[in-house]
């Protein structure tokens, strides 16, 4: 098999594991591979599958390795086979047969689901982006809340290879997304935490760097002054007394909402810069399918 059809059919050990993950967990997981935009206009149906599907349901053993589509990027043409379909979409790479050992003809939406995915990690991989060992430890301890493949994989029902497959992929397609952003997306803020009941008025050096640290190069804790007063917070806080050493829960607040409103903002440019980018990137491609089972 080629090693563009193991990264799918690796990948092919997460939808159904990974089901059974913690909500937060699956979420994570699948955000950064969903892609937005669809190929329209580029969808050929009928005449070139290796198997003649004429409005089939199910495949014998001996069809799943059988050309059921294919798709052109840039002028290169791949196949794709029932098989490689099957083990993404029951996520496992032990396709579970039918009680009469027949196979379910994959969905045209599963096989454009597959041709979507292996454009876009096509691409990442051709800009050179890369993920290490070390960024999917990483990953996973953020994400997952461990970094123990085998446990998240015993917990996932999948095999620990098929987990940093899966994470691997994801973190490409997030540094793609990223490639791509003219925006950089700020880390998300977390808001000051309450005050006690009547101190709600209270200057505190806590409050204070809770707001400089928001405030980053726009506050000159030198002069212990504004640095500037054209940046994104000094509208909205110019207001309050704000020192290196004091600031109220009221200026905290004011300045988390400020930075809550900048994260959504760079969120929102990101997300569209990204469907655009996707719906040109995969309208490069054609789709040829057989008389696959809707």
């Amino acid at each position: 098999m080629a090693e563009n059809d193991k990264i799918n059919t690796d990948k092919t050990e997460k939808r159904a594991g990974l089901a059974a993950l913690p909500v937060a967990g699956w979420v994570v997981i699948c955000v950064a591979l969903l892609i937005v935009g669809v190929l329209a206009g580029h969808f050929l149906l009928g005449g070139t599958s290796g198997v003649s599907l004429n409005g089939r349901t199910a495949l014998s053993a001996g069809e799943l390795d059988s050309t059921i589509a294919t798709y052109t990027f840039d002028g290169k043409t791949t196949n794709v086979t029932a098989r490689e379909v099957l083990e993404e979409v029951q996520g496992s790479t032990a396709v579970p047969a039918n009680d009469d050992g027949t196979y379910n003809v994959p969905s045209a939406s599963d096989v454009l689901s597959y041709v979507q995915n292996e454009i876009l990690l096509a691409d990442a991989e051709a800009r050179g982006l890369s993920v290490s060992d070390e960024e999917i430890s990483e990953y996973a301890s953020s994400s997952l809340g461990t970094d123990d493949l085998a446990a998240i994989a015993e917990q996932a029902g999948m095999d620990e290879q098929a987990v940093k497959d899966v994470l691997r992929e994801n973190l490409l397609a997030s540094k793609l997304q990223q490639a791509v952003a003219t925006v950089t997306l700020p880390e998300q803020p977390t808001a000051p935490e309450e005050p006690a009941d009547g101190e709600e008025d209270t200057a505190t050096e806590e409050y204070a760097s809770y707001v400089i640290a928001l405030l980053g190069d726009e506050w000159d804790s030198e002069a212990n002054d504004w640095a500037r007063t054209d940046g994104t917070y000094y509208a909205t806080l110019s207001g309050y007394e704000i020192s290196n050493d004091a600031a109220t829960y009221a200026a905290a607040s004011a300045a988390y909402s400020v930075a809550s409103s900048a994260y959504q903002d760079a969120t929102t440019q990101i997300s569209e810069e990204w469907a655009a980018y996707t719906d040109s990137l995969l309208s490069r491609a054609t789709v040829q399918l057989g008389s696959l089972a809707e």
